[in-house]
């Protein structure tokens, strides 16, 4: 009982960067990254912020019942790691991003599979 809660605590958290970031995003657009772009830039950067809000809502969902939650929490996690292998290939083709893409590159490709094994192994023992 004390891994799952401690898991619940932890997604909880991990969360909080995805809403955070989502909702910045939305409200302010490319401006968020110091980036001046066109109308359908500002649109795109937008609505993957949308989807970026989604994806944290959609782990914060999993928290209470989060051992019955396997399909759901794999399937976001296959979503995140999905994107931070694209971001991943941004960085070998043009480089080395600011501070906050190499962080959230962490978490995409780091936390959020290390989440995702640990939550298997709960759901397993649940």
């Amino acid at each position: 009982m004390r891994e799952r809660s401690l898991l619940q605590l932890c997604v909880g958290v991990a969360g909080i960067v995805p809403v955070a970031a989502g909702i910045a995003g939305i409200l302010r657009g490319p401006e968020l990254v110091n980036a001046a772009v066109g109308i359908g830039a500002d649109s795109r950067f937008r609505y993957l912020s949308g989807l970026l809000l989604g994806i944290g809502l959609g782990f914060w969902s999993t928290i209470p019942r989060i051992e019955a939650n396997a399909d759901r929490f794999r399937l976001l996690s296959i979503i995140v790691v999905a994107g931070g292998l694209a971001r991943f290939i941004s960085l070998a083709l043009i480089g080395l991003p600011p501070f906050e893409m190499r962080a959230a590159l962490e978490m995409e490709l780091g936390v959020t599979p290390l989440l995702c094994l640990w939550q298997w192994r709960v759901a397993r023992k649940g």
